[in-house]
């Protein structure tokens, strides 16, 4: 539990809360319409469905190496870009989830995990464009051009729907960067403390904490996220893939939402 405790407080929600969706589905304790995101289910209040199509990682290899790609990438983030400002970083992540949910509406997506693993990742891949990715162990690039790659090896794996989704990531981390993060823009200086897209409000720096200090962890993680290759989901929620990261590239056909 001690080291549960040592991951940061927004990056241990999303990575709990993925793993609360994914595995009932993968044990079919639960059934996958029930998380979906449908509006017309949302008409009749059904309001959980905002957040369960956030967590949905898919199954098998795929949903393993994905995880550990959120958690890398969403753990950098918050351990050294939002260091004790853990309630910034959940508020403009919800606030970019928001931008993500309107962007899929005419793609009539109804899982938005993978398009949240990017945004993320593109968020991480601006704030340190020169570190070093390898990609399935034979080309090394920045990590600046990461993204990129993924919604390529989307558009091969699953076509163009699935890098569409991808795509929609991308543009919500970049919204994101502009915003607040680059020198240069709107946010007069940078550094993501909410000089456009707003501060936290007080109730959920309450329920965050300040997050701590990562001094306390390793000296500010001396690894940063991209020092392994990753590899792309499957393609979708009927083949129930995920993206990865890992030592190398792998991908499958995965399964169906909730199948065996």
């Amino acid at each position: 539990m001690d080291e549960i405790r040592k991951i940061p407080p927004v990056t241990r929600f999303i990575v709990g809360s993925t793993l609360a969706v994914t595995l009932p589905l993968m044990l079919q304790v639960l059934p996958g319409d029930l998380i979906i995101f449908d509006l017309s289910k949302l008409k009749q209040l059904q309001v959980w469905r905002l957040i369960t199509c956030f967590f949905y990682g898919g199954n098998g290899l795929q949903f393993l190496f994905d995880i550990i790609m959120l958690y890398r990438n969403s753990d950098a983030l918050e351990s050294t870009y939002y260091n004790r400002r853990s309630p910034e970083y959940a508020y403009q992540l919800v606030l970019a989830s928001i931008g993500i949910l309107l962007l899929n509406l005419p793609l009539e997506t109804i899982i938005h995990y993978r398009a949240l693993l990017v945004c993320i990742t593109y968020l991480a891949s601006r704030l340190s464009p020169n570190a070093p990715v390898s990609v399935f162990g034979i080309l090394s690039l920045k990590a600046l051009y990461f993204p990129f790659v993924l919604v390529g090896l989307d558009l091969i794996t699953g076509g163009p729907p699935a890098a569409a989704v991808s795509l929609t990531g991308v543009i919500a981390g970049h919204a994101w960067w502009l915003l607040e993060w680059k020198e240069d823009g709107p946010s007069h200086g940078g550094g993501g403390r909410g000089g456009v897209m707003g501060r936290a409000p007080r109730w959920l720096v309450n329920l965050v904490g300040m997050g701590e200090d990562p001094q306390t962890r390793d000296a500010q993680q001396n690894q940063r996220a991209y020092g392994g290759a990753y590899a792309p989901r499957g393609r979708g929620l009927n083949d129930g893939g995920s993206g990865a990261t890992g030592n190398q590239h792998t991908w499958g056909s995965g399964q169906r939402l909730g199948g065996t």
